[in-house]
């Protein structure tokens, strides 16, 4: 599991980041507060405060699918 922060600014940032993600097998989960939701539902994303970055979790161990999550959603992730 990988868990990196994102920052989903516009509708299109929410709708690419969705296509993105649905194209890969594993889970995902966005955790901001006390609220988790699927990262492959639009209307799950669209419940929370997009004003804040939120956590994305990446739940699985495979090194390459992780990197290939990463390089897809680029656009999104906060430099730590």
């Amino acid at each position: 599991m990988k868990n990196v922060t994102i920052k989903l600014e516009t509708i299109n940032d929410v709708k690419n980041f969705v296509s993105a993600v649905t194209a890969f097998e594993c889970d995902f989960d966005i955790v901001a507060d006390r609220y988790v939701v699927d990262a492959k539902s639009i209307m799950g994303i669209f419940s929370l405060d997009l004003s804040k970055p939120l956590d994305l979790h990446i739940n699985t161990d495979d090194e390459k699918e992780i990197s290939a999550v990463l390089k897809a959603i680029s656009a999104v992730l906060v430099s730590e």
